[in-house]
């Protein structure tokens, strides 16, 4: 029941394709296609100039603060920030007007050593310019509307571009200060085929790999880790079970690690295809789990037998790399909601209600384990003094 219940609510990783919405039209220009990205309800309309390779764009931006900056642009060779070539809309420090400079982010911008500063891009920019959304007299505000307007000279016969965009709270002098890290603005990032039209293939297939991800993750090493642990805490106890509680302790562990190591395995190759998305924390804890996974899994085969003299230190070992597998394993659950924006969302509630049963049930369990314990021990005890057990061969004595 809980797993059922953890699955449903998990379901909700599941997105629609993109929120925003695209138009080839604007107050100056109008474009042959358009395309809506898929994060921050960003959108983009362009004219591929097929003769002379040109290329006519305009992006659709909005800002996040009176005093931030909206950034749009192009990385010649490969999908990720550093190595961008980008042009940055801002208000002006001294006027408030909306200002537009080029920047390239080189490895420096990235490592945040010191505040990018704007210089000519080695791109053929043929022209730049951006504009409120409501002409003159509109004013930049949280949610303003901005249009960044450019004209670039692509290489003949290369029609695919790498386009970055992001957006930041606040900017520093003439340089935008960091932007939010969040999923979706390390996600902000396109591979386009500007005469074909933006094929959303890659970016959807990414999508269901991170739901698959997050589902088999939470259902192998944080739902049915724990339970495995839990029948080899409690079941072993019931003599009337004789062996089986060991059979269904390794069953649910191995059947977790398999589902874990598929969840493991796309985790890898979804960092594969976002070369410009880290998530380190996330990252390290995956693989401490899967390696304590992968030993725990190794030490059924040099299990010793209950006779052999180093069966004690064995059990030491399996205990501490077990429990330490399900810790991780939980806590990187947790570290996954967070890292696909779902912190709030009713899959992490669903899993938490999942988690809090079996942690109650643990409760229970350890609670009624040591109510047995200490009636053995009495019982024990009592019939080490002869308390019991003595009581009625004297009374048959005597009446001998």
């Amino acid at each position: 029941m809980p797993l059922l219940f953890v699955l449903i609510f998990l379901s909700s990783y599941v997105r629609t394709a993109f929120s925003a919405h695209c138009s080839t039209t604007t107050p100056t220009k109008t474009f042959e296609k358009c395309m809506a990205l898929p994060t921050q309800q960003a959108s983009m309309a362009w004219t591929f100039h097929a003769h002379n390779a040109t290329l006519d764009l305009v992006f659709f931006g909005t800002f996040i603060s009176p005093s931030g900056w909206v950034g749009w642009g192009i990385n010649p060779s490969s999908a990720e920030m550093t190595g961008t070539r980008a042009l940055v809309a801002f208000p002006d420090p001294n006027s408030g007007l909306l200002v537009l400079l080029p920047f390239i982010l080189d490895p420096t911008v990235k490592l945040q050593k010191s505040p990018p500063l704007s210089r000519p891009l080695d791109i053929q920019l043929l022209s730049s310019s951006a504009t409120l959304y409501g002409g003159k007299m509109a004013t930049i505000h949280n949610g303003a509307a901005v249009q960044i307007y450019a004209t670039l000279k692509l290489v003949r016969n290369k029609t695919k571009i790498h386009m970055v965009w992001n957006r930041g709270l606040y900017v520093q002098g003439y340089s935008p200060a960091i932007h939010p890290t969040t999923s979706s603005d390390l996600s902000s990032i396109a591979t386009i085929d500007v005469l074909y039209g933006f094929s959303a293939a890659l970016k959807e297939d990414t999508r269901t790999l991170k739901t698959v991800h997050g589902i088999l993750n939470a259902v192998s090493w944080g739902v049915l880790l724990p339970i495995g642990a839990v029948t080899a805490r409690y079941l072993r106890h019931i003599q009337a079970l004789g062996p089986t509680w060991f059979y269904v302790h390794a069953g649910i562990q191995l059947c977790a690690f398999i589902i874990g190591t598929v969840g493991f395995a796309i985790g890898i190759r979804l960092g594969e295809l976002s070369p410009g998305v880290i998530y380190g924390l996330h990252r390290k804890l995956g693989f401490a789990a899967f390696s304590f996974g992968a030993l725990q899994t190794l030490a059924l085969l040099f299990r010793p037998k209950t006779t052999n003299k180093f069966r004690k230190y064995w059990k030491s070992y399996h205990h501490f790399v077990g429990y330490a597998c399900v810790v991780l394993g939980v806590v990187n659950v947790f570290q996954g909601f967070e890292v696909m924006g779902e912190s709030r969302s009713y899959a992490k509630l669903g899993y938490c209600l999942c988690l809090s049963t079996l942690i109650g049930a643990c409760i229970a369990l350890e609670v009624n384990s040591w109510v047995v314990f200490c009636r053995k021990s009495k019982e024990e005890k009592l019939r080490r003094e002869g308390l019991i057990g003595g009581g009625s061969d004297k009374e048959s004595g005597s009446h001998g």
